[in-house]
């Protein structure tokens, strides 16, 4: 299915490419969202968020990733390669697979869902999930940016993670999965690379946190964290 799906997106950007035209450069950005340590009562997580782009202004192909780190060891791990396509203003509809590599055993998605800019200027990522096992899911993920100075830049984040039944080998429940809340303020040194600080949130509900405790996990858990963000 992965083949597929990247072969298409890569079908789809090619052929839009002489319509274009001369003034519509291939384009690419790397974007480190977030790459923090985040501090707990036990191991401290290390964590890496980044998406990378390459294509013109109407179709771009995608890859995000998210990786945690905990004590050497890789806990979790997910990759993304999407076929973009701008819809609107400020808003992409995003295609692709999703594969989720750690925790184990590993899992393949279909993804489907829309990027882009909510009025009042919400970054906004939704998108929904079809795993080759039948399971169904959904993600939501908001994020705004409060500008005190040019430099300095408060910005609350909330991910929901939502299941449509139960996957016990990777420790994931049906219906509302867990919900993150984030608060980092950064100082942008220059516009590309900004350390930050910050407080974030977790809480794991229904037969997700069952399944955590299971395993003699906390279900809810708070942290601080210090990293930074870049792009280029």
């Amino acid at each position: 299915m992965k083949r597929t799906l990247i072969a298409l997106g890569t079908l789809v950007l090619a052929t839009n490419v002489p319509a274009a035209g001369g003034d519509d450069p291939v384009l690419a950005k790397v974007m480190i969202d977030r790459f923090e340590r985040q501090h707990t009562g036990g191991d401290d997580p290390l964590m890496l968020e980044a998406d990378v782009w390459i294509g013109r202004d109407l179709h771009k192909l995608w890859f995000k990733t998210e990786v945690e780190r905990v004590g050497g060891e890789t806990e979790e791990a997910e990759i993304q390669a999407l076929y973009s396509r701008a819809i609107a203003p400020y808003w992409d509809l995003q295609v692709g697979w999703r594969h989720d590599a750690m925790p184990k055993p590993e899992r393949d998605w279909l993804a489907i869902g829309f990027n882009g800019l909510a009025p009042y200027w919400f970054e906004v990522d939704a998108a929904a999930f079809v795993g080759g096992n039948g399971q169904v899911a959904a993600r939501f993920t908001g994020e705004y940016e409060w500008l005190f100075t040019q430099k300095l830049v408060l910005s609350p984040e909330l991910e929901v993670n939502l299941h449509g039944k139960d996957d016990r080998a990777t420790g994931v429940g049906s219906g509302l999965s867990d919900l993150e809340l984030g608060l980092r303020l950064r100082y942008e040194i220059v516009r590309e690379f900004a350390p930050y600080i910050g407080i974030n949130w977790t809480k794991k509900f229904g037969d997700t946190a069952d399944f955590a405790r299971d395993h003699g996990e906390d279900t809810s858990d708070a942290q601080v964290v210090v990293g930074f963000r870049a792009w280029f």
